[in-house]
């Protein structure tokens, strides 16, 4: 499982011969330094650059490029090196850019030699900086590891290097330009809007005209109760402790639909072409309009930049209205600081002032805003119809032309999102597959204004038909005999939620109730996950129980921890904590506060899960800018059977009837 990192977090290389990729939106210079113990960097011999490319067990580009591949052998580094550190900077005196802040966020992943990821890390939140420490790899305790630094300097390449103890670092740094220079007509170009080359597809995209904020935002990842539970998707949350979120002005669009950080592994099948615009206006979206190697896969990359253009546009917005309060509040207290207009009229006229020239602000940034949500607005009209079944609402009609796919899809739907700027315009929120994590569906009514207002029996209704909903989407995109549900309802409150999955047969067996239920469940999943972990360590996936089913388990807990002793509840940490590397898998109904009674000891359990909610809530916040979305549950249209006939035809399909 790659892991996504973000600035100060590290994670254990499991091996010692690797690639550093880098891809930026600009072509950059790449190099790394080798460093002992304290990180000191013992003279030039210890660097590799373009204009010294190879030393033992590490070697970078020649030339700057928009992307490149290092080469690592850790086990080849001489024995007094205990620091790698990768290195970015913008080549000098080409006239290319002169600062991070003005090109899309350089993106660096650490590979295994067949090309697996390992770890990624996305420098955002640089402005001025023109060179920039992107990632180390350290040896600690005889094992290496690697750190997202993250770290830039204004200064530029020369400033870094003496901040690592160079000596000479001015002229070594200018050597490196100059060796740049001269290798300028090999440089690699950025690739351009929909050219599918690169690597594995990376969703850090940013409006057009727009730059990343200047310092990522501070996700809490510790606890899903509050108003900030991270998003799933291709950023991961940031540790509590980060730097809060800076937004630049707000600017104007149009939203460039290329989305030009969507990249792919190898060329994949061309997008289609948006028809020709009108001279003056913006192209016309399409759906498809990214890259990836399917339509499935384009569609997915484009969903995923609508959200992190919204995002980008929003936050830009909300930074200039920020801005304009600021401003004119600084006015007022110039104006007024001097005594001689507090009397008359001349108080008066420099409040008049400020504020005017804070609602011409405001008004530019709403126009701003205004186009850009006009634009995005227009894609989702023509993506939302040409969505996947994975992809699409109850509501859409591809639904009505069903049928038991072959192949698990890339991502599944869980729920709209939307922003209190254009609440009708709605992302979908998309969730990789297979599960890398559980879902909690929250039926506590703490949870948002909307719970609190609805009964806690029509709560929990709400949250196990929602439960019972993802089960059939599961279901529904996965081939026949490929996922398996189990439920527990110890009370059995459930049965008329569980109707459409208990009539239809999808379910492996009853759903367990009362303490011995309660426990038969958990056994068996517990004993499979153990068969499985221990066939894989040992390399003998052959050898599995002819009884053991190998299809991705759900597992369906209703009311936790009603039913449920110390042994049972340890047992669920487990499949919480080990499930998931074997494909077993939790989708709890429960309120937090009814499990109050036993302490910090479930904390590692709700941390694992991803929280929603059965009613509209503003409890996700997203990785970049930090804004609170507001979450929607898909729901199926009054009236009608849309998700009983998927479930009729899925067991239609497991029985091997058409």
């Amino acid at each position: 499982m790659t892991a996504e990192l973000v600035r100060g977090q590290n994670h254990t290389l499991p091996q010692t011969r690797l690639e550093i990729r880098v891809s930026a939106g600009t072509p950059v210079v790449a190099g790394a330094t080798l460093g002992d113990e304290q990180g000191t960097v013992h003279g030039i011999e210890w660097i590799a650059h373009p204009g010294s490319p190879q030393l033992p067990g590490l070697e970078v580009s020649k030339q700057a490029a928009a992307e490149h591949r290092l080469a690592v052998d850790l086990d080849a580094l001489p024995a007094s090196v205990h620091r790698v550190t990768v290195l970015l900077a913008l080549p000098m005196g080409v006239g290319g850019p002169v600062r991070f802040g003005a090109v899309a966020a350089p993106f660096v992943a650490v590979t295994g030699l067949e090309g697996t990821e390992i770890a990624t890390f996305t420098l955002t939140g640089l402005d001025s900086e023109s060179a920039v420490a992107a990632l180390e790899l350290y040896r600690r305790q005889g094992a290496w590891k690697v750190r997202a630094v993250g770290q830039g300097y204004a200064g530029g390449l020369a400033a870094m290097l003496a901040d690592q103890g160079v000596s000479g670092a001015q002229e070594l740094a200018r050597s490196v330009h100059e060796a740049v220079a001269r290798g300028l007509a090999r440089s690699v170009a950025p690739p351009p809007p929909r050219t599918p080359e690169g690597d594995r597809v990376r969703h850090a995209g940013t409006a057009s005209g727009q730059q990343p904020p200047a310092t990522p935002p501070a996700v809490p990842i510790g606890d899903p109760a509050p108003a900030a539970t991270p998003l799933p998707g291709p950023a991961q949350p940031r540790p509590a402790g980060d730097a809060g979120p800076t937004p630049g002005p707000a600017t104007s669009g149009p939203i460039n639909y290329a989305h030009p950080r969507r990249q792919s592994a190898a060329p994949p099948p061309p997008p289609p072409t948006a028809p020709p615009a009108e001279p003056g206006r913006p192209a016309r979206p399409v759906a498809g309009d990214a890259t990836g190697w399917s339509m499935e896969e384009r569609l997915y990359n484009q969903v995923w930049g609508m959200f992190e253009d919204l995002a980008r546009t929003t936050a830009a917005y909300r930074s200039a209205v920020d801005f304009a309060e600021s401003r004119m509040d600084q006015e007022l207290d110039r104006a007024l600081s001097d005594p001689r207009n507090r009397i008359g009229g001349a108080g008066d006229r420099a409040r008049e002032e400020a504020r005017a020239k804070r609602d011409q602000l405001t008004d530019r940034a709403r126009e701003a805003l205004d186009r850009d949500l006009a634009q995005l607005a227009a894609e989702s009209a023509v993506v939302e119809p040409a969505l996947p079944a994975a992809y699409a609402g109850w509501d859409n009609p591809v639904w009505h032309a069903y049928r038991v796919p072959m192949e698990i899809p890339m991502a599944l739907r869980i729920g709209d999102l939307h922003l209190p700027e254009k609440t009708d315009l709605r992302i979908p929120l998309l969730v990789r597959l297979p599960l890398e994590r559980g879902i909690w569906v929250d039926s506590g009514r703490t949870a948002s204004e909307a719970a609190s207002l609805t009964g806690p029996d029509q709560l929990r209704r709400l949250a196990m038909e929602n439960a019972v909903a993802h089960a059939a989407r599961l279901l529904a995109v996965y081939p026949a005999d490929e996922f398996t549900v189990h439920v527990i309802d110890p009370a059995g409150s459930a049965a008329a939620a569980l109707a459409p999955l208990v009539d239809s047969g999808v379910l492996a067996a009853p759903p367990g109730a009362g303490a011995q239920g309660v426990a038969s469940v958990l056994a068996h999943l517990t004993r499979r996950v153990d068969l499985v972990q221990m066939a894989i360590r040992a390399g003998a996936a052959d050898s599995l129980p002819p009884d053991l089913d190998t299809a991705e388990q759900l597992l369906i807990v209703n009311d936790f921890p009603h039913g449920f002793d110390d042994r049972a509840v340890t047992q669920l940490r487990y499949l919480a904590d080990e499930g998931p590397s074997v494909g077993v898998h939790l989708l709890m109904v429960a309120d937090r506060e009814d499990a109050s009674a036993y302490g910090p000891v479930l904390d590692p359990l709700w941390r694992s899960l991803l929280r929603i909610t059965p009613v509209a809530d503003d409890h996700l916040a997203d990785p970049w800018v930090g804004h609170a979305w507001t979450y929607e549950p898909l729901r199926t249209p009054p009236g009608s059977r849309v998700l009983q006939n998927v479930l009729v035809q899925v067991a239609a399909a497991r029985r091997g009837r058409p």
